[in-house]
């Protein structure tokens, strides 16, 4: 695979975004979560902040009218761009050969949920998204299990999601989306995004979340995964009596927490995904 040479796309501004919905007959669903942007400088800054290189291969979801495809394609080796709407995914090759026709073989479209992608190929070494607002936590999850190959991304989703997904243990934000993205990167806040760089306009604020891929502590990520939501789904009870049904009775429950070393009396949000991944092993069988 080349390393991209200095070729540069033509971006698309607020009039050329309402043109090209309009030219395909595209109107926003709320139903898939579409908010599209149309500020160059948006898009500049994701691909700055993203920290991507020329031998990078970037899986993109849900890449719409094409905006941010349009500021990725000179700055990697690839980009899939995966798109659940038939028009949008049918449009976009096109959009591409209309703005960066030196780059146009670097895109792949693949028309398809992104909860469905199981491989790419070149294989993807990098997330760089728009997110689904309604979806965006378990596709995230779903790619980051479903691409071992990823290794670092960024993405936008509402601002208290990127909260959550970057809280750390003991905050009253931090819960069970935070733990399962704990399991596969390091995450952290990169900034707030306006919504006046959105059509339509969302009613929710939206921020940056940057990732780093990390090795997973040991022990069966499935096991782990159904603790951590048996914990959470009591969270101002303690452990002990929160995890009864896990345990089969509140005493194994405090058996396999001491086994762990957990305060039987701790609650679920002062674990770490290491202290979940301990316990786990020490259910009772």
């Amino acid at each position: 695979m080349s390393a991209p040479d200095p070729v540069t796309s033509r971006l698309l501004g607020p009039a050329e975004v309402r043109a090209l919905a309009e030219r395909f007959g595209i109107r926003p669903t709320k139903r898939l979560g579409q908010n599209f942007v149309h500020d160059p400088n948006t898009v500049r800054r994701i691909v700055k902040a993203a920290d991507l290189g020329p031998d990078d291969v970037v899986v993109e979801v849900g890449p719409g009218l094409g905006s941010l495809t349009l500021a990725l394609l000179p700055a990697v080796a690839h980009v899939h761009a995966v798109e659940i709407d038939p028009a949008l995914a049918a449009a976009l090759p096109g959009t591409v050969g209309e703005f960066a026709p030196a780059l146009a073989d670097r895109l792949t479209v693949t028309n398809l949920d992104a909860m469905k992608v199981e491989a790419l190929d070149p294989a993807p070494t990098a997330v760089v998204a728009n997110l689904p607002y309604n979806v965006g936590v378990p596709v995230l999850l779903h790619l980051l299990a479903a691409l071992p190959t990823l290794r670092k991304g960024l993405v936008m989703v509402q601002q208290e999601v990127v909260d959550r997904l970057a809280a750390s243990p003991g905050g009253k934000v931090y819960g069970v989306p935070s733990v399962k993205l704990a399991w596969f990167a390091d995450a952290r806040r990169a900034g707030p995004v306006p919504r006046a760089v959105f059509w339509p306009v969302p009613n929710v604020d939206s921020g940056l979340l940057s990732l780093t891929r990390r090795d997973p502590p040991p022990g069966d990520r499935a096991a782990v995964f159904a603790l951590v939501d048996a914990a959470f789904a009591q969270r101002r009870k303690a452990l002990r009596p929160a995890l009864a049904g896990w345990a089969g009775s509140a005493a194994a429950a405090e058996e396999a927490l001491r086994a762990a070393g957990i305060d039987p009396l701790a609650r679920a949000e002062t674990l770490g995904i290491e202290d979940f991944a301990r316990l786990a092993a020490h259910r009772p069988r």
